[in-house]
């Protein structure tokens, strides 16, 4: 966890990865922050299930002191749509290249809808221990061949490669829970859409956008947009801040 406690009398910046990352992915934007005076998180998202993943992150929300912007990256978006409408301290959301589900809806359906995501042909299972005895669930990563063109395509291949080979795999109850109450019919919220993104897809995205009422920016990019343009990223979050402040 990244965490600096200092923050000028505004509010504390969330940080939640998406699937197949770790909060490092947050790296670019939180030296940005940081430099800016603004205290940040970039908080471990579990990556087991949206219902236990939103759980999660609330009670981290809510052990933040004072209000929160919480910001989530692809998946992450979905988890603080659930989470912020358990936490009472969080006064705005940014997505970004992120899902913003409506009530009832599942990330395996939404991803479906979209013309422009090439995740599930590429996406391959195992299975994990539960913990439970014998028992075993379901689990998936990107095939790591497939990774930079589906994933990072505009990151240089090396840089790609490495999240590739240490990407954090996703359990199948990631894209099967149902979102409960979304937080962003009731909280301001701010979205980047990556223009190039193959992974959730750039026409998704920024449809869940429009449909939350985001103020959205469109950069051109892949799907880890904060990794690619931080800059640009950090100034939606920072034009968010000041709006909550």
């Amino acid at each position: 966890m990244s965490e600096m406690t200092a923050n000028n009398g505004g509010p504390t910046v969330v940080l939640v990865h998406g699937s197949f990352a770790d909060a490092s992915s947050w790296g670019g934007v939180v030296q940005r922050l940081e430099a800016s005076k603004i205290a940040v998180k970039a908080i471990v998202n579990p990556l087991r299930g949206l219902e236990s993943d939103a759980a999660y992150v609330a009670s981290a929300i809510s052990q933040t002191p004072g209000p929160v912007l919480a910001v989530g990256h692809s998946y992450g978006g979905a988890v603080v749509t659930n989470a912020a409408s358990k936490a009472d301290n969080v006064v705005g959301l940014v997505y970004v290249a992120a899902f913003a589900p409506d009530e009832g809806e599942t990330l395996g359906e939404l991803v479906g809808t979209s013309k422009e995501s090439a995740l599930m042909p590429a996406i391959q299972p195992s299975s994990y221990p539960t913990g439970q005895g014998a028992e075993t669930a379901m689990e998936y990563a990107i095939d790591p061949a497939k990774f930079h063109d589906v994933f990072a395509h505009d990151l240089a291949q090396e840089e790609s490669d490495v999240l590739a080979v240490s990407q954090r795999p996703t359990a199948a109850a990631t894209l099967t829970d149902k979102t409960a109450r979304p937080a962003w019919k009731s909280l301001p919220s701010w979205a980047v859409v990556g223009k190039g993104d193959k992974a959730i897809g750039a026409d998704l995205v920024r449809s869940m956008a429009q449909r939350a009422g985001a103020d959205t920016v469109e950069i051109d990019g892949s799907h880890v947009i904060m990794i690619s343009q931080p800059a640009a990223v950090t100034d939606v979050i920072q034009q968010a801040y000041a709006a909550v402040r």
